[in-house]
């Protein structure tokens, strides 16, 4: 009874919330007011609220610019505790610009989306994060290309770091900062979240989205950790896949800390300096 209840005054705070705050964002946008990168912060904190999700930062973002965030995703979730801490952007598949509500409001935060099936696409796509990254945005790239279950980190593609070295060739930006940012949900009700009940949160590819908001809404009361690694600057000359491998090894080692409660080192200075000499082939 108390769960069903949560759910129904949940969903009314939920809707409340778009309600209010989605149209003034539309006239924002339409206008090009810069108050428009301002209200997605309430919305998302104000969501957070709702959900019952309290988020716990460690470390602290890149100050450099141009920024991209190389994060991991599991849930929907990470969109709204992410754009709840400053302002950003985020690069995502072109078929959730067509979701009911989610792709509106993905729109109203100036997401870009890609197209990753049409090869033809890929360099006008590219050069347009690229163009965002130059003009000081902070982009969020989910380099995973998909969502996980929550307990472990996907291999990360080495095709979606593209945008940002082609920023330092079709821009005036001569290198780009990219940071690690590990999000792990880690306790439920106060209780830590195990394998059995991350599902509560994860959202991978195959569950669909209506069902997914309903539970959190139904359960509320969650954790979740943000951890914001040792940024790396690249260059026109920087190794792609060397990136790679050291984004995804740095974001695995901060979830596990999350997660397991332990800390692990951080990327080899091999793997840092790799990072920054020119490819041999590419």
């Amino acid at each position: 009874m108390i769960a069903r209840i949560r759910l129904v005054l949940a969903s009314l705070a939920f809707a409340l919330v778009v309600l209010l705050l989605v149209p003034i964002q539309f006239v924002l946008v339409k206008a090009g007011l810069g108050l428009r990168r301002k209200l997605p912060l309430l919305f998302h904190r104000s969501m957070l609220r709702i959900l019952g999700v309290r988020v716990h930062v460690h470390g602290v973002p890149a100050q450099g610019r141009p920024l991209l965030l190389a994060a991991n995703h599991s849930s929907w979730s990470d969109i709204v505790v992410l754009a709840s801490l400053f302002e950003m952007s985020f690069i995502a598949k072109a078929e959730v610009a067509q979701w009911p509500l989610f792709g509106l409001l993905s729109k109203l935060q100036d997401t870009v989306f890609v197209e990753r099936n049409r090869p033809g696409k890929t360099r006008a796509q590219a050069s347009e994060i690229a163009r965002r990254l130059a003009a000081g945005d902070v982009m969020v790239l989910f380099a995973e290309g998909t969502t996980s279950d929550g307990n472990r980190i996907l291999p990360f593609k080495s095709s979606l770091f593209g945008a940002a070295q082609l920023a330092t060739k079709e821009t005036e930006a001569k290198q780009v900062v990219i940071q690690p940012v590990a999000i792990a949900y880690t306790r439920v009700h106060g209780i830590p979240m195990g394998r059995f009940h991350r599902p509560i949160i994860a959202w991978p590819g195959d569950v669909e989205l209506g069902p997914s908001l309903l539970g959190m809404l139904r359960e509320g009361a969650f954790d979740v950790d943000v951890r914001f690694g040792e940024p790396v600057t690249i260059d026109e000359a920087s190794d792609r896949k060397a990136l790679t491998r050291v984004m995804e090894d740095r974001v695995r080692r901060m979830m596990q800390t999350s997660l397991m409660g332990r800390e692990f080192g951080e990327a080899d200075d091999e793997g840092n300096s790799a990072i920054l000499k020119p490819a041999k082939n590419r």
